[in-house]
């Protein structure tokens, strides 16, 4: 299982004939699930989405899959997971359908109808939640098209208020970290790098990323929270760079070592990667509707090792 948002060849990507796409906006509490991605014997997101798009369409032909915007680590929680899927004009005039005894015989908006009934199959635990859905533009790719990805991860250090109820959301960390410091160790790892020391190696996947917004703030509570902001993220990105600033944060790592370690592209054992029920997925975002299509087809050009500019 990994979290990623490595490019992957989708027969589907700029969408079929005789298909219409779907814009589907999750949430979902990732405490009891083994990731996004669907696994054998495992509980899944994408699993449970998936079995009850079986339930919802096994009459009608082939079951529709989703793509997502970000796969997710085990324990990973999401506020603004993007997914999409296909449908046929079999399975869009089902979802229109008025029900029996409705006054109205309108048909019904498809993408409402199938979150409210993807939220009553997958949603019943209310672990997730289809918060909308919209027939999307020409040319959109859950993965492909996003111009970034955001997520937060939270700490409750030494001092901070620690609230049981979210504590399946939040870091218990018996150390007092200095906010300073972390947050300019942040500032210092922004840009267009190559990031394998802080990402887990997969064969064939680049570790190039652009780091676009990556800082610190305390709330009222005093609990620190990251917000982190990239194009993509490679697998364990986010966690190694929270990592990283908690170990300056602590006085274990010297600042400048967080930005020399990235330069030596070898993960070293200077820190360690957090722990995930911290971290949520909070948005993903997209370029306006008419420029969905060419921001598909460019994000499918890999990057290469020639972009990164030191």
């Amino acid at each position: 299982m990994t979290t990623t948002d490595e490019p992957t060849p989708d027969d589907a990507a700029l969408g079929q004939p005789n298909l219409t796409r779907i814009r589907l906006n999750v949430a979902y509490d990732g405490t009891n699930f083994s990731g996004w991605s669907e696994q054998p014997g495992r509980r899944t997101v994408q699993g449970e989405i998936e079995q009850a798009l079986v339930t919802l369409f096994r009459r009608l032909g082939d079951v529709p899959t989703v793509t997502v915007a970000g796969r997710t680590d085990a324990g990973v929680h999401a506020r603004g997971q993007v997914v999409h899927l296909d449908l046929t004009d079999a399975q869009i005039a089902q979802l229109q359908r008025p029900h029996r005894g409705m006054v109205d015989r309108t048909p019904l908006d498809a993408p409402t109808v199938l979150a409210r009934r993807l939220n009553g199959l997958a949603g019943a635990s209310d672990e997730i939640v289809v918060s909308g859905g919209r027939v999307a533009p020409p040319g959109f790719h859950a993965r492909f098209g996003a111009l970034w990805r955001r997520y937060e991860y939270r700490i409750a250090d030494r001092g901070a208020e620690r609230d049981p109820a979210r504590r399946g959301h939040t870091l218990w960390y018996d150390q007092r970290l200095d906010l300073d410091l972390m947050n300019a160790t942040a500032a210092g790892l922004l840009g267009l790098h190559d990031w394998a020391a802080y990402c887990r190696y997969r064969e064939y996947a680049t570790s190039i990323r652009e780091l676009q917004e990556f800082r610190w703030r305390r709330e009222a509570d005093g609990v620190l929270v990251a917000t982190v902001q990239a194009d993509a993220f490679c697998h364990n990105l986010v966690r190694n760079l929270v990592g990283a600033c908690v170990a300056v944060g602590e006085g274990v790592l010297p600042q400048h070592r967080a930005v020399g370690i990235r330069r030596e592209a070898e993960r070293n054992g200077e820190f360690r990667v957090v722990p995930a029920h911290g971290l949520t997925m909070v948005e993903v975002g997209y370029p306006p509707d008419d420029e969905v299509a060419a921001r598909t087809e460019l994000t499918q050009v890999k990057r290469s090792a020639a972009q990164v500019d030191e």
